[in-house]
């Protein structure tokens, strides 16, 4: 079966076919970095995570692009607000960002540009789209420069609306435009914002606007025309279309799919800093959730699905991850953890059919349950071959759990043969106490580890323990 993607710009489910066979070339909107990333803007680095494996497995050579916006209307307020330069706002985002994906075992983008190292390509797409007759300096000598989008017929197309029923840009003051609905390309220096956020250019000193930021580095990295373009729905309108329109009305042919995820919700309200509803990585700890968890619990709604966030949902997803995180522990400690195997027809089928992870996660499902009655039986033949194409689903979604990115690796091994020591001591003193038939000291050990959030299960093979919720 061949990948289908849904692609918002055709509003279908289409066959994908890549412009060069063999290689796909994939541009993702990144953060913009005003302030710490939130678990709403997680899932976006999940999802377009687990794409970019099945495109992996299916063959293909990927060249991954994930930009960061580190110059913004926001960043600007927020250095303001702090007294702080707007570059050291954004690094430290950067850096709590860039530790919450490897958290989460999301791969290293091939490429990650930020928007402040691509001035001189925005520049140049602005000057051409000026000399075309598709932008202009503002009408009142502020420095601004727009995007004229009476000029390009197409605009609207992919967000499906007609530039009639469309408000202000809302980007800078109307008095300096031709029509309220033309956005800013370029933005002119102001006298209340830092003075230290902007660059010389042919229309005065100023900064880039939004939209000409992507434009810019999806040309720089992947060439006029390249095959995907992700984001969040709320993307669609007004950045992407624009994106569109001064692509296209530049001469570049740009992206061939666009492939939008759903949003992660709160109460049935986006999630904001704006709004003062996000939730991080840290409240998500709070709960006993451990990051592998909680990628399960994106990898388990199709990516175009709104989630809507509730905690008895995200424990029920950790619940569930431990189901099969146990079984490829008991099984691996059985017969080895061997190789990955071979991905089900049915697992395949479901990520071709636009990436249904959820379906692909029942076929998984149905596995495990082969594997537990395997163990069960005794049958070590069944067993191995259902260990290794359970790791080889899993690692298509990044949760294999014998995969060293979860693991653990330098202070997290060092930490970890602490615990083990720790809880070997314990389990030692569990042993002497039913030895000598202490019924109650052994339970005592049990219950305080359990306490802990380690759960301790008696096999044929001696005591195992595993990590559960805290009691």
């Amino acid at each position: 079966m061949t990948l289908r993607l849904y692609d918002t710009a055709t509003r279908s489910v289409r066959d994908f076919v890549p412009r060069e066979a063999g290689t796909v070339s994939v541009y993702l909107c990144g953060l913009t970095l005003q302030a710490p990333p939130h678990i709403g803007h997680l899932r976006s680095g999940v999802n377009y995570d687990i794409l970019r494996r099945w495109l992996v497995a299916k063959g293909y050579e990927v060249t991954f692009v994930r930009n960061l916006t580190d110059i913004d209307d926001k960043i600007l307020v927020k250095a303001q607000e702090q007294g702080r330069p707007f570059w050291s706002i954004a690094y430290a985002n950067e850096l709590i960002l860039a530790d919450a994906y490897r958290q989460l075992n999301v791969l290293p983008p091939t490429y990650e540009p930020r928007a402040t190292g691509h001035i001189p390509e925005m520049q140049e797409l602005i000057g051409k789209l000026i000399a075309d007759g598709h932008a202009y300096p503002a009408l009142d000598g502020s420095g601004d420069v727009y995007f004229d989008v009476t000029s390009w017929p197409e605009y609207g197309s992919l967000s499906n609306q007609s530039p009639e029923d469309m408000q202000s840009a809302g980007d800078a003051p109307d008095r300096g435009k031709r029509d309220p609905r033309d956005f800013a390309l370029w933005k002119g220096a102001k006298p209340d914002e830092p003075e230290n956020a902007y660059w010389p250019s042919p229309w005065g000193r100023g900064r880039p606007g939004w939209h000409i930021e992507c434009s810019a580095m999806c040309w720089r990295y992947l060439g006029p025309e390249f095959d995907i373009h992700g984001g969040g729905l709320d993307l669609t309108f007004p950045h992407h279309e624009n994106e569109l329109a001064q692509s296209r009305a530049a001469g570049l042919p740009f992206a061939r799919y666009w492939v939008h995820h759903g949003l992660l919700s709160i109460g049935g309200a986006k999630m904001g800093k704006s709004l003062g509803n996000t939730l991080d990585l840290a409240y998500v700890d709070s709960l006993g959730v451990r990051p592998v968890e909680l990628r399960y619990y994106y990898a388990a709604a199709h990516y175009r699905s709104r989630i809507d966030y509730s905690e008895d949902a995200l424990r029920e997803a950790a619940t569930a991850y431990r189901r099969i995180e146990g079984f490829v522990q008991r099984a691996a400690e059985r017969v080895g953890a061997g190789q990955l195997g071979e991905l089900p027809a049915g697992f395949v089928d479901a990520m071709d059919d636009d990436l249904n992870t959820s379906a692909a996660l029942a076929v998984l499902h149905e596995v495990v349950r082969d594997g537990n009655t395997a163990l069960t039986g005794g049958d070590d033949v069944t067993l191995r071959t259902t260990l290794a194409a359970t790791r080889a689903m899993l690692d298509i979604l990044g949760l294999d759990p014998l995969d060293p990115a979860w693991t653990g690796g330098g202070r997290a091994d060092d930490l970890r043969g602490v615990v083990d020591s720790l809880i070997a001591l314990a389990l030692e003193q569990r042993a002497q106490a039913r030895a000598r038939k202490d019924w109650a000291a052994a339970d005592a050990v049990r219950d305080q580890l359990k306490l802990a959030g380690v759960v301790v299960e008696d096999t044929p093979q001696g005591p195992r323990w595993t990590i559960g919720e805290k009691s």
